[in-house]
């Protein structure tokens, strides 16, 4: 199995509103909980009890579609409002994430690096050194983990900054922004993915669901074609919706009924009877196949 790890601040882990877009569902998407990989299911960065969606689920849905019968894990250690200065060498947040991404290194190869991070920097001339910073970062996940040449896709912050609410503050996110192109354009096996076009929540600093996941689309194909992404995708338009109609498989459409009843949206005379009913489709596809 191939696994992508996540790293950065909450517009990584997310915090798109979960009603705002359909959900998605995936045997094939796994994510790391407790030392064991179990089906996606968002919020998958859970960091806070705020957590929602991010770019994570549409990009990983995206490889799916290009890798059949592949899966994919995700190993999520973003932190909500942490700064570069956390992300050290000797930092909590990167021992964990080394030390995370080593445990899944036993059952899967990672592929690629998400970073997205920089709001909290945004101001009082947090700028002036965070090139350094990042670039011994980088530098440090690569030697940690013997992946010299591990593509790192780097997410711009948003334009919506510096505005209105919370992200009122972030006043430097141009010269922050700057500098993660410049870093994508310069460093080897890094690439730039732009915000273009995407909005906020209420809140003016965190991106809302249905940019998050055409961000997650655009995450991909910087990361597939190994290119910077510096306009918004064709394929964004419709995205969601067409994803909404996919045919769920089986053991995904029995994962939907366990959660509902889990949440006690269900009873067990109707979880057991849908559940049947799930299964009799299946054998009369099986049967019809036959004939």
């Amino acid at each position: 199995m191939k696994s992508i790890l996540l790293i950065g601040q909450s517009n990584m882990a997310g915090r798109g509103f979960i009603e705002d877009v359909p959900p998605i569902y995936n045997e094939r998407i796994n994510m790391l909980r407790n030392g064991r990989w179990q089906m996606m299911v968002e919020p998958l960065n859970f960091d806070r009890h705020v957590s929602g969606v991010g770019p994570a689920a549409s990009f990983a849905q995206a490889w799916t579609e290009d890798h059949p019968g592949e899966s994919i894990g995700i190993i999520a250690c973003a932190e909500g409002g942490s700064s570069i200065d956390e992300w050290t060498m000797d930092g909590l947040l990167t021992r964990h994430a080394i030390s995370e991404a080593k445990f899944a290194m036993e059952t899967s190869e990672i592929v690629g690096i998400l970073w997205h991070q920089g709001e909290s920097d945004s101001y009082g001339g947090c700028y002036k050194t965070y090139e350094d910073k990042l670039l011994s970062l980088f530098k440090h996940l690569r030697e940690k983990l013997n992946a010299p040449d591990i593509p790192i896709i780097i997410g711009e912050l948003g334009h919506y900054l510096g505005e209105v609410g919370f992200g009122k503050s972030a006043v430097e996110y141009k010269q922050i922004n700057q500098i993660l192109s410049k870093v994508a354009h310069t460093e080897k096996n890094c690439y730039f993915v732009t915000s273009k076009g995407l909005t906020a929540n209420p809140d003016g600093i965190h991106i809302d669901a249905i940019s998050q996941r055409k961000f997650g689309l655009r995450y991909y194909e910087a990361f597939s074609k190994q290119t910077h992404v510096l306009d918004s995708l064709d394929i964004e338009h419709g995205w969601i919706e067409k994803e909404a109609k996919r045919e769920l498989t089986k053991n995904e459409r029995i994962f939907v009924q366990s959660m509902k009843f889990a949440l006690g949206q269900l009873s067990f005379e109707e979880f057991s009877t849908n559940v049947s009913d799930i299964n009799n489709m299946k054998n009369l596809k099986r049967d019809k196949t036959k004939e």
